[in-house]
């Protein structure tokens, strides 16, 4: 039998957080992908799980002892409307671990039906599961912080959506699967008592140095304000579009979660959209910090009541002050970031504007925004200035940017800054739709496999690889990606 460490904590809050909820036993499950490197890493079973007994746990067939899996409540904003009742419609929180001295949550993505699936089935196709399998595990590469996959399974039955689709199951890992949109739900129903009993639990777990503050909760705002800015960041310098910044998507502890439609940008654009439902552009590329602004602002208000001054105009001026620390963090994040991707290891006045110059040469042209970064990096710079056809402008950007270079301590720092933080390799859409089709039109997942091999090590250029590293066909262009559910 499979023994998982579980030490549960979220349970602890009541009945109101939660509802206790099984997963629901599927056909004839099979491992897509058991990753073996990530449960070494938190003391998992590493026999026990790459075994018949482990697809069986994934697959949610298979309930340890000691397991008490639930369906977590929330609430949450989406494209900007309040609906006051969501929570884990297709997602079972198994429970926790403990590894290095940090508490991460287990989950099953797909597992069945909940009691907050509205009417759905609780299932995922495959294509999702193997869309944030990918996705997760090169975000986890490129250091930028996102829940995990542990597993993916097939389901051996089918869901139903605009078509009969085979179905899967990932088994994704977090710090924390709490959301802003968890303390909505409380919040939206004038609850305030388990707004403070969330917060305090996300304090203790999470943030136990704001405990020292004058104010806890305004020191809490202030963190996961801190860390959103510089998740965001790190999102733009590479280029990646999460497509449903929703209230319910933004984790507390500031992880990238919840993969859906989710995509990184071929030819660069601000507005640049992938996501199906996006109609209005609401979580385009360049719309990402200010929305992550307003979604922070949704837990300002839920946090308010909290505050230790209790005079209202007093604690809105103090939630303003701190939301206002939001866009100068993100722009000193951001800025740290693409300066790294020029070789610059330390901003000076005016490499902001030689790097937005970039940018807009690059919407010009609609160049390729990893390739133009990875293109730079490189000493022979031929393959740069082909992605352009303005070269006059291409020229003069290049001089300053050399020139610029040249008060760097040394260059070859420079050229190995660049190579730190300038991937060759993405989970390009072409390829994760070429692999998601293989698996699902004709059972053959070594499209996925090799993909996946090749983003382990997304910084180094790989022989016989180059069709990783090139944009798509005028034909293989994908204009769309789809949530899944």
């Amino acid at each position: 039998m499979i023994t998982i460490p579980f030490n549960n904590s979220y349970i602890k809050l009541g009945d109101a957080f939660f509802t206790n909820t099984l997963p629901t036993k599927v056909a004839k499950p099979e491992c897509i992908q058991f990753n073996r490197l990530l449960a070494e890493d938190l003391g998992l079973d590493n026999a026990g799980l790459d075994s018949l007994e482990g697809v069986e746990f994934f697959a949610g067939n298979l309930i340890p002892d000691n397991m008490e899996s639930i369906a977590m409540a929330y609430a949450g904003h989406q494209f900007g409307g309040f609906n006051p009742s969501l929570g884990d419609g297709r997602a079972i929180l198994l429970g926790e671990i403990m590894a290095g001295g940090q508490r991460y949550d287990l989950q099953l993505k797909g597992s069945g039906p909940t009691p907050y699936s509205r009417s759905g089935d609780g299932r995922s196709a495959l294509g999702p599961v193997l869309r944030e399998y990918l996705l997760s595990e090169t975000m986890a590469k490129y250091g930028v912080p996102t829940t995990r996959a542990l597993a993916a399974v097939t389901t051996g039955e089918q869901v139903h959506r605009m078509q009969l689709l085979s179905g899967g199951i990932l088994t994704r890992v977090a710090m924390s699967f709490v959301r802003i949109g968890t303390f909505q739900y409380f919040s939206g129903r004038g609850d305030t008592a388990s707004v403070g009993k969330l917060a305090h639990y996300i304090i203790d777990r999470h943030y136990p140095k704001v405990k020292l503050a004058t104010d806890p909760m305004v020191a809490l705002l202030s963190e996961v304000v801190d860390r959103q800015a510089r998740l965001i960041a790190h999102w733009m310098s590479l280029g990646f579009i999460h497509g449903v910044m929703n209230t319910d998507n933004v984790s507390i502890v500031g992880e990238t979660i919840d993969y859906g439609p989710c995509a990184f940008m071929d030819s660069f654009s601000h507005s640049q959209v992938y996501s199906s439902i996006d109609h209005q552009g609401r979580y385009a590329y360049g719309q990402q910090p200010p929305i992550g602004l307003w979604n922070l602002t949704r837990l300002a208000e839920c946090l308010l009541p909290l505050f230790k001054s209790k005079d209202t105009d007093t604690a809105v001026a103090i939630a303003q002050e701190t939301l206002m620390q939001f866009q100068a963090l993100y722009e000193k994040y951001w800025l740290i970031a693409m300066c790294q991707k020029l070789g610059l290891a330390h901003s000076k006045e005016g490499d902001k504007e030689l790097i937005e110059r970039l940018l807009q040469l690059m919407e010009q042209d609609e160049v390729d925004f990893t390739l133009c970064f990875y293109y730079l990096s490189q000493e022979n710079k031929d393959d740069f200035q082909a992605l352009f056809t303005d070269s006059l402008a291409l020229e003069k950007w290049l001089q300053q940017w050399q020139q610029r270079l040249s008060h760097e301590a040394n260059s070859q720092k420079a050229r190995a800054l660049m190579a730190k933080f300038n991937p060759v390799y993405i989970p390009r859409n072409h390829q994760v739709e070429a692999a998601i089709r293989a698996a699902e039109d004709h059972n053959d997942f070594s499209v996925f496999q090799q993909l996946l091999d090749v983003l382990q090590n997304p910084y180094t250029l790989q022989e016989g690889k180059d069709h990783y590293l090139q944009p798509p066909k005028p034909e293989e262009i994908v204009h769309q990606t789809f949530c899944g559910t």
